[in-house]
């Protein structure tokens, strides 16, 4: 299963963000271009022992802790055949995870310690076994660090964790061997399903950590290429054609666009993985930029370069991205209702994210409930043909589809800035839960509306498009 995932994340330090936010995200991409997903809220259990955890994919079992917290999480509707897959979400104590970006290591570090694809941790259960247990983003990298010591890897497996303060990216690049890296707080990074973690300072423990014995199995099976480095990317890392085409390219772009001054080669091996921006990022710019298909460029599908250029690279939005999202943890008001997560699950290129706060202990059955089949209900299905309606008329109705998403842009930040203010006022915090969950409830009906609204204005446009007709004047 893993071989058929393939994702882009974004991760920007507080001091590189508008508004001193920590923000981590991703476009969760799958191989068919229909996964249902759910978006829900899993309740806190406290003195429950004897909870175990299957894998649906493998042979992975575990036991869970007796206790744990809060936590919002988007699967699968179909987890018992294409496993769970929580991937992504916030826990009570403001701790974001997102995971995982599906990493491959080479054949020659492989060789010395293969995946555990039989027993061992992979995906679909890693946000369940960590997430609802941490306290902190750099606890987080610990205690999976701690459990794929234990268990081992089914396979690669990149994660991204943030909490108020720190942002951090953990590479799983063999069976038990991985690098983490605190992203600077005034700098961001982005990752496309290849190593992406470089130069290794193992001297830095604030801002590095890694597997036990690490730097000896390097060293052991002479996997270093480098005279004087010792980086990451190198010596675990791939760098083939698929790289230089489907993956890359993304990084390429979205560092184009935040560091225009910047002159890279798409297909160069040697992208950065860390850079300061040129200006600060904002939620808008994370969302344009997971709905990117190298927009203004000669490789945008929809542009007007040539057929080879247009189909060169695999661009970072697609039609295959079941769930977008933004972790956004807000250091400008209170913790209790600093939190909001940002999904999109329509095409992040076509589709609003709608913001949730996640100190809330329900969600809307429009997102909470999603049927495997089409329907006119679910908010899955519902910006799925949103999104499939505009690319039908991609010319003559994405004009329209783009002021509709400036305009959600614009509201959700009115949206934001009157909801913080009621919630200012409530001083206890079972009552501040129940009323942001309330608010939820009320975005996801407004973010309806407007969906819909614009749905029917799409398609009575496409009806006086259609072929299906003759003026008698015209053609006689």
């Amino acid at each position: 299963m893993k071989n058929l995932k393939a994702c882009t994340s974004i991760l920007v330090g507080k001091k590189a963000s508008l508004d001193g936010s920590t923000m981590i995200a991703r476009n969760d991409d799958t191989f068919l271009p229909l996964t249902p997903q759910r978006f829900y809220m899993e309740p806190a259990v406290h003195d429950q022992p004897g909870r175990v955890l299957k894998s649906w994919l493998n042979d992975f079992q575990a036991e869970l802790p007796a206790d744990s917290y809060r936590y919002n999480a988007v699967p699968n509707v179909d987890y018992k055949h294409k496993g769970y897959y929580d991937e992504s979400g916030i826990n009570e104590k403001n701790v974001a995870m997102s995971c995982t970006e599906s990493t491959y290591g080479n054949e020659r570090s492989l060789a010395y310690d293969p995946l555990n694809t039989k027993d061992g941790l992979d995906e679909d259960c890693m946000q369940t076994m960590v997430l609802p247990y941490i306290d902190s983003a750099r606890h987080g990298v610990k205690y999976l660090g701690q459990l794929i010591a234990k268990f081992g890897s089914a396979a690669g497996n990149s994660v991204l964790f943030s909490d108020h303060d720190e942002v951090w990216y953990m590479e799983i690049v063999t069976g038990h061997h991985w690098v983490a890296q605190r992203i600077p707080d005034d700098c961001y990074a982005v990752a496309a399903n290849e190593v992406a973690i470089q130069d290794v300072d193992f001297s830095k423990t604030d801002d590095f950590m890694w597997s036990d014995g690490i730097q000896d199995f390097v060293e052991k099976y002479h996997l270093n290429p480098d005279f004087n480095r010792w980086n990451f990317r190198h010596i675990f890392g791939t760098f083939d054609e698929k790289d230089r085409h489907y993956n890359t390219p993304r990084v390429w772009y979205i560092e184009s666009r935040l560091n225009p001054e910047l002159e890279q080669d798409p297909e160069s091996g040697e992208l950065p993985f860390i850079l300061k921006p040129a200006k600060k990022i904002s939620t808008d710019d994370i969302e344009y930029l997971l709905g990117s298909h190298y927009n203004e460029t000669p490789f945008d599908p929809f542009g007007h370069g040539s057929e080879a250029d247009r189909l060169r690279y695999r661009p970072v939005g697609l039609n295959r991205t079941q769930n977008s999202h933004i972790l956004q943890l807000r250091n400008d008001v209170p913790e209790a209702y600093s939190a909001i997560m940002h999904i999109c699950e329509g095409y992040p290129t076509f589709a609003p994210y709608v913001p949730f706060y996640t100190n809330a202990n329900d969600t809307d059955p429009s997102w909470s409930h999603t049927p495997m089949t089409h329907d006119y209900e679910s908010a899955y299905w519902l910006y799925k043909s949103l999104s499939f309606l505009v690319e039908s008329e991609y010319s003559k109705f994405v004009q329209k589809d783009r002021d509709y998403l400036k305009e959600g842009r614009r509201h959700k930040r009115e949206l934001i800035a009157e909801i913080d203010a009621q919630a200012a006022d409530i001083k206890d915090p079972a009552d501040l839960t129940e009323f942001l969950t309330r608010q939820n409830y009320k975005i996801v009906a407004d973010y309806r509306d407007k969906a819909k609204d614009l749905m029917s204005d799409l398609i009575m446009d496409g009806i006086n498009l259609s072929k299906l007709t003759f003026n008698m004047d015209k053609n006689l």
